[in-house]
Parts: structure tokens; sequence; C-alpha cells
């Protein structure tokens, strides 16, 4: 086992009121502080997509802030795969 062992990437889709209220800054705020690349994007659905990579572990304190969400939204459900992780991020950011 590498010391990479713990690097995970998860695709993770939220649900509920989560475009207009700040939900992509709030998980770009969270996702740098916990040091993960990815990104956050709204979808035409109304659902919010969120890459994230980095240590499982962090991407689980990831998750537990999405389930609350900033203070405007409502988050109905936090649905994750876990995906291969990638080289093609080096920072965190909102895609558009």
């Amino acid at each position: 086992m590498s010391e990479y062992s713990d690097d995970a990437c998860a695709e993770i889709y939220v649900s509920g009121r989560v475009q207009g209220v700040y939900f992509r800054g709030f998980t770009q705020k969270v996702a740098t502080r916990l040091g993960l690349l990815g990104y956050a994007q709204n979808l035409p659905d109304g659902r919010v997509r969120v890459i994230a990579q980095g240590k499982r572990s962090l991407i689980s304190e990831l998750l537990d802030n999405l389930q609350i969400g900033p203070e405007l939204s409502n988050v109905e459900s936090v649905d994750v795969s876990w995906i291969d992780t990638s080289d093609e991020f080096t920072e965190f950011f909102i895609k558009r």
C-alpha cells in the first residue's frame, strides 16, 4: 500500500433548495479549508454536483457539512458515489 492509499474521489449530488442560496460558495469554502480538490456545479435539474478529491476522512467531513448546507439552503438528500481519483484538479473551484 502506498502512502496515498487514503486518497479518494467522490461524486456527490445534493438535492433540495441548493441553488441561489450560496451552496456552491459554501461548498468551495469548506472544501478549500479541508484541502480538497475538485468543483461544485449547479445542474439544470436544480441539484448541485460536487466532485471532491483528497483524503477519504476529509471528504467525509465535507459530506457532513453538505448535509447541513448554508443558512438559506434546505438539503433533502446527498448521494455519493466513490470514483477513481484524477490528476486534473489543482484546486477546488466553482464550475459554471
